[in-house]
């Protein structure tokens, strides 16, 4: 028997060749990154340094002056907001008595306790 015996002639097998980056593959490559870490660092010091205050004064911290209302029989809360508030639009008083009172489509009832907003 004969053995065949073959060698891989290693000269034929190419290095591969460095990666050349032209200047606007440069400026690709390392400026759109380093623009985004210093857009990441520039919110990070603004979030840090940013005063967390709601308001200027002790004043503008005040809840909203609520009176307590027991709703009649037939009444609306139409009415109630008209004769709480008769300056304004009863629309603004009623969306404020459904918010201050966390209502579920501004049904009422005979005998509930309503929030209402006072002049």
């Amino acid at each position: 028997m004969s053995a065949i015996t073959t060698f891989a002639d290693f000269r034929t097998t190419q290095v591969p060749a460095r990666l050349r980056l032209t200047r606007r593959g440069r400026i690709v490559f390392f400026g759109i990154p380093a623009m985004l870490l210093v857009a990441a660092l520039l919110s990070l010091a603004g979030f840090i340094t940013a005063p967390a205050k709601a308001s200027d004064s002790q004043s503008q911290l005040r809840p909203p002056v609520a009176v307590t209302v027991t709703v009649q029989p037939g009444q609306s809360l139409w009415g109630i907001a008209g004769a709480a508030a008769p300056e304004r639009d009863p629309r603004d008083v009623i969306s404020q008595i459904i918010q201050l009172n966390d209502l579920r489509g501004g049904r009422i009832q005979p005998g509930q306790q309503l929030f209402v907003p006072a002049n």
